[in-house]
């Protein structure tokens, strides 16, 4: 983490110091250019102080590649132009060259340097320090040093030391630096809380639930890394491109300064003058920026609204996917069951059978006893334990509760007698809308039934209705039984549903999806779904929710679980893809009619380095409009 952070500040100290070195070229150029004009001397020292101080950068970084790679880049192309012209007496267009190829270049750098300090603010907001509660006392002790189960303060206005559950206060969190989320969050207890966040206005008493090692905090750092240091395959094959690119050019330069005088009949300075010109014209600088401040402008526009994008390769391929396949459990859902229908029988009310199951389920940790439980302290009924309780597994539990023999489960769980036409339909009624049946059960038969289902994310139905505009199918593969899946499926607006697959079988799934669709993403949160995000094209995690596998294996991170995102990071590909097509078809261009016009008209050096240059700063600049 620390390397990480050595880094991210040696691209912030390189952006500022290129940035003030061109500053400098730029007002030495102005005095050289002025003390020309006054006919003083001095003027060609002050346009060799320009060429040294704007271009050391540039020159360092092509004599880097040149000693360890054995190539000459657009660095030492644009070097070799800009002595070029001050060698035929051009020092004013070499200085000019160079000057705004010190601007194009501190740009560029700083589009990086914001795109680090963007993604890599989590790393400043670590807290070195916990507040342990203790036997009545509070403790500092370093954050590395909490563990799980350990009860940890946050007092107002401190960064909360470790993911965890609040046991009591109530505050309000911001979490914008991990989960993009722009309004602090209410919490109370029972509500999760995570590392590197900022407490508000109350104090909280936080069960650790996390080492520091293995916090949200912790995954997003090690994906914030992995973003840092991906290059697009777009900007490898420019980059490969480019060694070619730049020897074709030298030695066209010294063809264009031998041939012409013994074929065309030119003197030598007018071919040394053309070949200096096609030099810089032909220089591949806008080329190459046309990828990278684009890229990295994107993926820092992204993180600042909770979605990571591990490098400018899930950016290109999250554009051209044309299906979607989701998992329905903790994606599509919530992944927390909840009591959707209480229906009391033997003249029982609601709130007496939610009672009755409540207590006897208050001694299981089974998720649906849990989602009873929770029902019953929202209405904050009194629970009693009771007396006795035996577990048949896979059916349910039998208890003896105030005096009397209690049963509740599945409904295969109940005695065929006490099966009434009536309550048969209504289960039945229920399994169709696909929730989960309980049954509750006395020694005069049945008395009650209950229903569960996990609740579906409010942003699932918009999210797919703006996938659907956007032409892109959408698919649900779910282990879970075919009528559950089918009726989320439907409240989703989901195209196909798949359900009843084992993590192998969602796999093949994906396999024929892409034989289909060609590309396509794959989104979910469990270890079971970690498979198929490595299979698609584009794998897409729940990062608060989901597990370390799935968030290792994903190309793109959910930071706060919003699903509803999905559609702005494909249309955030799309215009990144757009713009980086847009740059490159200009630059091209800019070099051909350059070119053309410099053997066709006799294009004046001073023209071709402000087009030239001016097409480089047009295509950065065009490429940082994404960080809006």
């Amino acid at each position: 983490m620390s390397g990480s952070r050595n880094a991210n500040w040696m691209v912030f100290v390189r952006s500022r110091g290129e940035a003030i070195a061109a500053g400098v070229s730029g007002l030495l150029l102005v005095a050289a250019w002025l003390l020309e004009r006054a006919d003083f001397n001095g003027a060609n020292l002050l346009f060799l102080l320009a060429f040294v101080i704007g271009g050391a950068a540039k020159t360092r970084e092509g004599l880097l590649t040149l000693i360890k790679e054995r190539e000459i880049d657009v660095n030492l192309l644009m070097l070799f132009a800009a002595c070029g012209a001050a060698s035929i007496g051009y020092w004013m267009e070499g200085a000019i060259l160079i000057f705004i190829f010190a601007v194009s270049g501190a740009l560029e750098k700083y589009t990086m340097a914001r795109s680090y300090r963007d993604l890599s603010a989590l790393i400043e907001m670590k807290p070195e320090t916990a507040l342990l509660y203790q036997c009545g006392r509070e403790i500092p002790v370093p954050a590395d040093q909490v563990r799980i189960g350990d009860l940890i303060i946050a007092k107002p206005g401190d960064r909360i030391a470790a993911d965890g559950i609040v046991r009591e206060g109530v505050s309000s969190v911001n979490q914008a630096a991990i989960t993009g989320e722009s309004i602090p969050v209410d919490k109370e207890p029972g509500h999760e809380v995570f590392a590197g966040t900022l407490n508000g206005s109350g104090s909280l008493l936080i069960e650790v639930t996390r080492t520091n090692e293995s916090s949200m905090f912790a995954k997003i750092i090690k994906l914030v890394q992995a973003a840092q240091n991906e290059v697009p395959p777009t900007q490898q094959f420019v980059k490969r491109f480019e060694r070619i690119y730049a020897k074709t050019v030298i030695a066209l330069t010294l063809i264009f300064i031998m041939v012409p005088p013994f074929l065309l009949g030119w003197s030598l300075n007018q071919s040394l003058y053309k070949a200096m010109v096609f030099l810089v014209v032909s220089s591949p600088c806008a080329l190459m920026a046309s990828i990278m401040p684009a890229t990295l402008s994107a993926i820092s526009s992204a993180a600042r609204k909770g979605i990571l994008f591990k490098g400018g390769g899930c950016l290109e391929q999250v554009s051209r996917i044309r299906a979607i396949a989701l998992d329905k459990t903790g994606t599509l859902t919530t992944g927390r069951l909840q009591i959707t229908d209480i229906i009391p029988f033997q003249g029982y009310d609601q709130r007496r059978i939610l009672e009755i199951a409540a207590s006897i389920e208050s001694m299981s940790e089974h998720p649906i006893a849990k989602s009873i439980v929770e029902k019953a302290l929202e209405q904050q009924l009194t629970l009693i334990r009771p007396s006795q309780l035996q577990a048949i597994t896979g059916k349910g539990v039998i208890a003896n509760y105030q005096g009397e023999a209690w049963r509740i489960g599945k409904p295969a769980f109940l005695n065929d007698t006490d099966v009434s036409p009536e309550s048969g339909r209504i289960m039945e009624r229920l399994a169709g809308e696909g929730k989960t049946v309980i049954v509750i059960e006395n020694q005069k038969g049945l008395a009650g039934i209950l229903a569960v289902q996990d609740s579906i994310r409010h942003q699932s139905r918009e999210m797919i209705d703006r996938l659907r505009k956007m032409g892109i199918h959408s698919v649900m593969l779910t282990g879970d039984r075919r009528s559950t899946a089918e009726a989320i499926a439907a409240k989703a607006g989901i195209d196909s549903v798949y359900a009843d697959l084992l993590p192998q079988e969602k796999v093949g799934k994906v396999k024929e999806l892409m034989q289909t669709y060609g590309e396509i993403a794959m989104v979910g949160d469990g270890i079971n779904d970690a498979p198929a995000l490595a299979t698609a094209t584009v794998g897409i995690a729940m990062g608060e929710a989901g597990s370390d596998a799935s968030l290792e294996t994903a190309d793109v991170v959910l930071m706060n679980d919003d699903i509803g995102k999905i559609p702005a990071a494909i249309e955030l590909g799309k215009r990144t893809q757009k713009i980086i097509k847009q740059n490159i078809i200009f630059s091209i261009f800019v070099i051909i009619l350059l070119i053309l016009s410099n053997f066709t008209q006799g294009l004046p050096l001073p023209l071709g380095v402000i087009g030239h240059e001016g097409s480089t700063l047009l295509v950065i600049l065009n490429g940082l409009r994404l960080l809006r």
